[in-house]
């Protein structure tokens, strides 16, 4: 018998971008024009081992609908020591600043994060890919397949610059803009966004991403003020409950929020339970962790120390919790368990994730989009774990997020 799903709290999103480590982008050349550049997101995030971008061109007209044609990014052999544009490294001022310490500081969170991961799995390797973009940005895609330990692995960071068109730009700040037409705007978006999926059923999937959004539009043009937010966050979604993992997941969290501000983690923690749920199940996809997007109600150079803290958490975080676990023996009943709530992970991914569902209906490249997905995943018809068993635990806890802490 399944616990009655708590009905979910009323939230809304100001911004229709999620960063994704991939690139693209779309340009409608007049009238309209504008090019709109996303970067993909790990589940992605994430299959092949090779993930490689895309530029995605809209032709519109008032009287026939979008055709897409798929233009590619330019592969590179080499990593750059940076993806910013010239202007963007050259010069002091305190935005691109903030720039270049971000884009520093997620490429040193992916070196950082796939060298623990290599070392933990003893014998998997992850496959880059780099690419760049003719007008500025690029990025650097790893996935590690079929592990000793991780069944798939995705860690991609990536620098893009865009122009949103005003219709997205009034949908990212509705409450700012009122009855204005502003321009196309032009943007720059960075990110880092992982997915982590293990072998072991008793090893928790690990979702994490961390991304800077910032508007390049004059301050005195109409409409266009110039803007700039932080998204991210790190989520645990595990197919069995071991309390003192995701007590010391959570704790871990909160430590990195309360070093900022002791409203964060309870803010957070609610806003990532609300944002990863699934509404045709009446459930969540796991159990959660920190969850935040547009925020930028603070000052921006504790914002950008907050996400490296948070980036820099999720080793401490995640891989003692799979040095328990990944040698735990196991049956067939078990596995069986894990892929159905695979499962779950893939309906979320699909229906309701925005950067995922963005490159679907556009027309990106299949392979960055969906690198998110785990290998394997079930569906069995009306599937009632019996109440008490572990299973039905789990489940329970998806259904009505607890507080571990």
């Amino acid at each position: 018998m399944r616990t009655p799903p708590l009905s979910p709290t009323s939230y809304s999103f100001s911004s229709p971008i999620t960063l994704l480590p991939f690139s693209h982008s779309l340009t409608v050349p007049p009238p309209p024009t504008f090019s709109l550049s996303f970067p993909v997101v790990v589940s992605r995030t994430p299959g092949t081992n090779c993930v490689k971008s895309s530029t995605l061109r809209l032709q519109a007209t008032s009287s026939s609908s979008p055709s897409p044609m798929i233009e590619k990014e330019t592969p590179e052999t080499q990593k750059p020591p940076t993806f910013l544009r010239e202007t963007d490294g050259s010069t002091s001022s305190s935005t691109n600043s903030v720039r270049a310490r971000f884009e520093k500081m997620i490429r040193e969170a992916q070196d950082s994060v796939c060298s623990a991961i290599e070392t933990v799995d003893g014998g998997g390797k992850f496959k880059e890919d780099i690419w760049s973009r003719p007008g500025g940005g690029g990025g650097i895609s790893r996935v590690l397949q079929d592990g000793a330990v991780w069944e798939k692995a995705g860690v991609n960071v990536s620098v893009v610059y865009g122009v949103m068109p005003p219709e997205a730009y009034r949908a990212a700040k509705p409450t700012e803009n009122g009855d204005l037409k502003p321009g196309p705007v032009p943007f720059f978006a960075a990110g880092i966004s992982s997915v982590l999926h293990p072998k072991n059923p008793f090893a928790p999937t690990l979702h994490f991403n961390y991304r800077y959004f910032e508007t390049d539009a004059p301050k005195d043009a109409q409409g266009a003020p110039r803007q700039w937010w932080f998204g991210g966050g790190t989520d645990l979604t595990p197919a069995y409950i071991f309390e003192e993992d995701v007590k010391h997941f959570h704790m871990v969290q909160k430590r990195a929020c309360d070093k900022f501000n002791s409203d964060f983690y309870p803010q957070f923690k609610k806003w990532c339970d609300d944002y990863f749920y699934i509404k045709h199940r009446g459930e969540r996809r796991g159990l959660g962790g920190i969850f935040f997007d547009d925020l930028n109600a603070y000052d921006q150079e504790m914002l950008l120390s907050f996400a490296t803290e948070c980036a820099n958490s999720v080793i401490p975080a995640y891989i003692p919790i799979i040095e328990r676990r990944k040698d735990m023996p196991f049956t067939d009943r078990h596995k069986a368990w894990q892929q159905l709530r695979r499962g779950r992970y893939v309906e979320f991914n699909l229906v309701y994730d925005r950067g995922t569902t963005f490159g679907l209906k556009t027309g990106g490249r299949i392979e960055s989009i969906l690198v998110s997905l785990p290998l394997t995943a079930r569906w069995e018809y009306d599937h009632q774990p019996e109440e008490g068993t572990e299973e039905w635990k789990l489940l329970d806890a998806c259904i009505n997020p607890k507080e571990w802490i």
